[in-house]
């Protein structure tokens, strides 16, 4: 996932803002980690590159 998309993504359960912890990172790009809710502290994490931003 490219880090210039961190600007537009939100909590998909409340629409609040999203904290990122990267654990593996290569050439500007996301590659393991997870989003965290600023507001209600939802984790949702971040494999092979992908978000998985699914509502549980």
């Amino acid at each position: 996932m490219k880090k210039d998309m961190l600007d537009i993504l939100c909590c998909p359960t409340c629409k609040g803002d999203l904290k990122v912890d990267i654990k593996k990172e290569e050439n500007d790009e996301i590659i393991e980690g997870y989003f965290t809710c600023k507001k209600c502290n939802t984790k949702y994490p971040v494999e092979d590159g992908i978000p998985n931003l699914l509502p549980k």
